[in-house]
């Protein structure tokens, strides 16, 4: 077997929250001093894949989401892609969420490597997700409050309740994935390959039944099938077997794959979801979405030598271990930037050029210089959230920890797909049999959190590093 890279401490920086700063007695460490102590066999390229990914979704919704006012002052949504369909094939390149994925299931394993207790791993990893998500939940619950008590939902932040809660689907099941490792990691180890081949053939099984069998209630499976199979291909990087041989292998098939069935069959071109479309690749996954994942995860791959050589570079490091400090809550955070400047704008009466013209394109990059400021903004003020102690070490049993997990999936899931608007209203959603409202959401994540020990603890960081 191949050396594995990065074995050498991997955890300084977590998997979704790497701290640029990390409490260690009564200071703070530097990014450049945890540049410093950077081992050599470190994997700095798995680290840049993880900003790297999150940073492009994140300049993807900004120049997708179009803000459009009705001629009464309302406020809809509208999609860039969806009013030009021919940028639409973009999205082979730009829908990097496969590739954060599969970077967490390389961490996971570097952890799991380990052997830790599956509850010490399940809450220092689940305190990393949930404790910035639930500040954000927290502000913006508050806020749909204020306007539902005042009677102030509509227009622009009206808008902003309904849908900004939408990019927690990922927080949702990436705490899945969390959940799932240690299992997948065994499975790994004494199946290797055939378990990533029997979770494709899941997708394959299911997106039959859904669009040859009409039964498109099994639709929500490839949920867990798809993410957990990307996931489980980090496991292989981990192990050092994704040379160049097999990440070519990955990204050829992968893309033939995905172009064929986007030819043949009932997949759209975006593998972002369009408003209006009657499939969408990514709400829930498709067998096309596995394979762009394995296209995108082959493609990096080849790519990684010469990325890794200007990471070497030390002022090039610092700046990754920086942006991962601030990676996560600028994800939570970056469409509440685009709906404050949306509404300032709008406030100002100043118009929007149609999308496509010369002056959309020339305004996109100050649009976007705007936005960054904004989100940096957002950011120096809720940064303290990515930071969270760690759970104190306890044993409440797995069945306790599995409950507590699932409840904290439910309840984030629930956020994404209800927002966060009348906070108390039942209403249905594709992913859930009974009606569910936020406040129900807020309920399920708080007994989540509760039952997973979640607050309080002592903090570790600065002794070992984080994880």
């Amino acid at each position: 077997m191949r050396r594995r890279p990065g074995t050498a401490d991997h955890h300084i920086m977590s998997v979704n929250a790497e701290q640029s700063t990390t409490c260690s007695g009564n200071r703070f460490t530097t990014a450049a001093e945890l540049a410093a102590r950077t081992p050599a066999d470190r994997d700095r390229y798995v680290d840049f894949l993880r900003v790297f990914s999150l940073a492009v979704v994140v300049f993807g919704h900004w120049l997708m989401a179009v803000p459009l006012a009705g001629p009464d002052g309302s406020v809809r949504p509208g999609n860039a892609l969806a009013m030009l369909p021919s940028l639409q094939p973009l999205t082979w390149l730009l829908q990097v969420m496969p590739v954060f994925f599969f970077v967490g299931g390389f961490s996971h394993a570097m952890v799991l490597r380990r052997r830790p207790r599956y509850g010490e791993f399940l809450r220092r990893r689940a305190a990393r997700l949930l404790t910035p998500t639930a500040v954000f939940i927290g502000v913006w619950l508050l806020i749909a409050l204020l306007l539902e008590t005042t009677g102030r939902d509509e227009g622009t932040l009206g808008l902003a309740v309904r849908t900004v809660a939408q990019p927690l689907w990922f927080v949702g099941v990436y705490l899945a994935m969390v959940a799932f490792a240690p299992p997948m990691w065994r499975l790994h180890r004494a199946c290797g390959a055939a378990v990533p081949a029997a979770l494709g053939a899941g997708v394959v099984v299911v997106d039959l039944l859904r669009f040859a069998g009409g039964l498109a209630a099994v639709a929500p499976l490839n949920l867990l099938l798809v993410w957990l199979a990307v996931h489980q291909l980090g496991f292989f990087h981990a192990e050092g077997r994704l040379g160049r041989r097999a990440a070519a292998a990955l990204a050829g098939g992968g893309l033939t794959a995905m172009l064929a069935l986007i030819a043949w069959g009932p997949y759209p071109v975006s593998m972002v979801g369009m408003p209006g479309a009657p499939v969408s690749n990514m709400a829930p996954p498709t067998l096309a979405l596995l394979a762009h994942a394995l296209w995108l995860v082959g493609l990096t791959m080849l790519v990684r030598g010469p990325v890794a050589r200007l990471l070497a570079r030390p002022r090039v490091w610092i700046a990754v271990i920086a942006a991962n400090g601030m990676a996560m809550t600028a994800f939570l955070w970056h469409l509440t930037a685009l709906f404050l400047l949306s509404a300032v704008q709008l406030g100002l009466g100043l118009p929007w050029p149609a999308v496509g013209s010369p002056a959309w394109w020339l305004s996109r990059p100050l649009w976007l210089a705007m936005l960054t400021a904004a989100t940096a903004a957002l950011v120096a003020v809720f940064r303290g959230a990515d930071r969270p102690r760690p759970p104190a070490p306890r044993s409440h049993g797995p069945l306790r920890d599995a409950a507590g997990i699932a409840l904290c999936v439910l309840g984030v899931l629930g956020f994404s797909a209800v927002g966060f608007g009348e906070v108390f209203a039942l209403r249905r959603t594709a992913m859930a049999p009974l009606p569910i409202s936020p406040a129900a959401c807020l309920a399920a994540l708080a007994a989540g959190a509760a039952l997973l020990g979640l607050p309080g603890g002592s903090s570790e960081t600065g002794r070992k590093g984080t994880h």
